[in-house]
């Protein structure tokens, strides 16, 4: 989105053209950019997230994606983002890898709010938890406030596009939404265990799950798809703009997400019968979104670049 908003469109000129220098970086540059808008959002958001006592009105700015492998520098970097946008409900977006957990873990002991993206299944989002608890209990032990924000986000519509071809006509646009619920269940289950019990009681709040990626890609399918079947308490979907109008046109939420997990464990039978295995595919789904990620990191400091040159010629002129 910022890539398209500054290489094709003149909104951001004036910014670049007071921000930049010679001696900045593109990746430099465009954090002040992104740092500037995220400010502006969360002072937008700041009366709900006020009157919700934190739990809403939540902005989110991630880290470098190149950043994906190396807990040292990402949580320097978190830390350092959080600490320049300087608002309490301004979300550091940490993607859940390996190396990721190890810096998500330190972020929320180091107070910094977490959005734990590129998680896809159901282990993949234990481990975020258990990264969050562990942040929290380290805070409790140093006599700190148990209260930092973070939400794991889980995307849905890319396991249905990953299997199209390869699944029978009546899996299609069922595997996303299996994994949800799967995923659910064992949020339901962390937040009934007696380890969160006693978190909360020193005044933590839960890491709430979030539905990501939940536009429909399959165009036989309908536009509303994962917004109706994902409906469920203290769960947050991230509705791409023209989904939500969708659901606003002829959606309904007739159901929420069962809490025992519903069909789950059958639907995931059977695609296990069908050949896919659900932890090889999450592990290859988290590497291919890390990678589209940096593609669209490079072409997004590429189009900053460009545009810096562009303004500064013309200044010059």
């Amino acid at each position: 989105m910022f890539e398209h908003a500054i290489g094709h469109s003149t909104a951001y000129d004036a910014a670049i053209r007071s921000q930049s220098d010679n001696d900045k970086s593109d990746e430099s540059l465009f954090f002040d950019l992104a740092l500037e808008d995220l400010s502006q959002a969360a002072d937008l958001f700041r009366p709900t997230f006020d009157a919700s006592a934190g739990v809403d009105g939540w902005v989110s700015l991630e880290v470098s994606p190149l950043l994906a492998h190396d807990a040292a520098k990402t949580l320097k970097e978190a830390a350092e983002l959080h600490a320049r946008a300087n608002r309490p409900n301004l979300f550091i977006k940490i993607p859940g890898t390996t190396e990721g957990l190890v810096a998500i873990e330190a972020s929320i002991f180091a107070g910094v709010p977490v959005n734990v993206t590129l998680l896809f299944s159901c282990k993949q989002y234990l481990a975020a938890a258990e990264a969050y608890l562990r942040g929290i209990e380290r805070r409790i032990e140093a006599g700190l406030d148990a209260n930092v924000g973070s939400v794991a986000s889980l995307f849905i519509s890319r396991w249905d596009v990953a299997v199209k071809d390869t699944v029978s006509p009546q899996s299609r646009n069922r595997l996303g939404i299996a994994v949800a619920m799967q995923t659910y269940q064992a949020y339901c289950d962390l937040l009934a265990s007696s380890r969160w019990q006693t978190l909360a009681a020193a005044g933590a709040s839960a890491q709430r799950v979030l539905w990501a990626s939940t536009g429909t890609k399959d165009p036989q399918a309908s536009d509303t798809l994962y917004v109706e079947a994902l409906a469920a308490p203290h769960t947050i979907n991230t509705i791409p703009e023209k989904t939500l109008l969708a659901f606003a046109d002829h959606g309904q939420a007739k159901q929420v997400l069962p809490m025992d997990g519903g069909e789950a464990g059958a639907v995931l039978a059977d695609f296990d019968r069908q050949g896919i295995d659900i932890d090889v595919l999450a592990e290859r789904l988290q590497r291919e979104g890390a990678e589209a990620f940096v593609a669209s990191w490079r072409q997004l400091l590429q189009a900053i670049g460009t545009k810096a040159a562009h303004l500064a010629r013309s200044s010059a002129s």
